[in-house]
């Protein structure tokens, strides 16, 4: 049996970074998690890294702004996967990761590198709104500078974290669904791609040792998750045995609306935008030179929708 990759994760504190520390470990992978040494008296960051080492994790130190702690850390790994953050709300720093791919051509070793996307594939939003383009701009400045180092790489489009989506109701700046109403996106029938945190995680971490997914995008398109937003109501309504107050946002209100906001809210609701009203993560067939996750692994169970809303309950 092949010897499995020993993986860095980069970010590994994120929201998505510790799950896919935990999936690594999880699968059997020597893992070991990138840090900075000046943590200073952020103690949550601390007792999580405490917690992967007790786990089984290898704590390494290494700065963005030392190019040579980088290298070395690489060194020591087969693959490395980034999960900082993209997300305006949070922190944006996608362009940070072209230190990483300085380093990990430096270095020489490295069998693949799974880049900070796990969203929408930015491939495909070219023609994307303002501000909102700016996540996939950066992300396709990376996916270049990859390809151009001859690095090889496997890109994760996973679609729409299910904690700020189904939480909310689909609803910009709601993250637990209320028992009472409900605000439609236009007409709530565009279809959206759901998938739990653990499961983008788990599905990641399989693609790494895979030949078939070696330079191609994988989608990870749970086929019982490919909802509208009324539908996603609709499973909610059934789970408390209520019809929600329904109203409705015209896109040209939900525009007007987006004006007013700063420029982070108005990234962030760019792409609820793109989502909810066009309908841009499920209206195209994945061609070839790409994978979907749950035809890949079909041993992997994933959470529904119905099943991840429950937790609300």
């Amino acid at each position: 049996m092949a010897m499995k990759s020993k993986v860095l994760i980069v970010g590994g504190t994120g929201y998505l970074g510790k799950r896919l520390v935990k999936a690594s470990l999880a699968q059997g992978h020597e893992t070991f998690v990138l840090h900075r040494e000046e943590i200073g008296v952020d103690i949550e960051k601390v007792q999580m890294l405490l917690s992967f080492k007790q786990q089984g994790a290898h704590l390494v130190i290494g700065s963005f702004n030392d190019h040579q702690s980088l290298v070395k850390v690489v060194k020591l790994v087969d693959v490395v996967i980034c999960a900082i953050s993209g997300v305006h709300i949070r922190s944006h720093q996608i362009l940070l990761q072209l230190k990483l791919v300085d380093a990990i051509k430096e270095a020489g070793n490295v069998k693949r590198f799974l880049p900070s996307e796990f969203g929408t594939d930015p491939a495909r939003m070219e023609n994307a709104m303002e501000p909102g383009r700016v996540t996939f701009d950066d992300k396709m400045v990376v996916r270049r500078a990859t390809e151009e180092a001859g690095i090889p790489f496997t890109y994760i489009s996973a679609n729409c974290f299910a904690g700020y989506f189904l939480g909310g109701l689909c609803q910009p700046g709601f993250i637990l669904p209320s028992r009472e109403q409900v605000r439609l996106l236009g007409d709530g029938n565009q279809k959206a791609i759901y998938v739990d945190e653990d499961d983008i995680a788990t599905y990641s971490i399989k693609t790494i040792d895979d030949p078939r997914t070696l330079n191609k995008t994988v989608y990870i398109r749970p086929p019982q998750n490919i909802l509208s937003q009324r539908e996603v109501v609709q499973i909610w309504e059934k789970l408390i045995g209520k019809e929600l107050l329904k109203s409705s946002i015209s896109e040209q209100e939900f525009l007007a609306i987006m004006k007013e906001q700063d420029y982070a809210e108005q990234v962030g609701l760019t792409h609820y935008y793109h989502v909810c009203y066009e309908g841009c993560l499920a209206n195209f067939e994945i061609g070839d030179g790409a994978e979907e996750a749950t035809k890949l692994y079909p041993e992997v169970k994933y959470t529904t929708v119905e099943e991840y809303m429950t937790r609300y309950l």
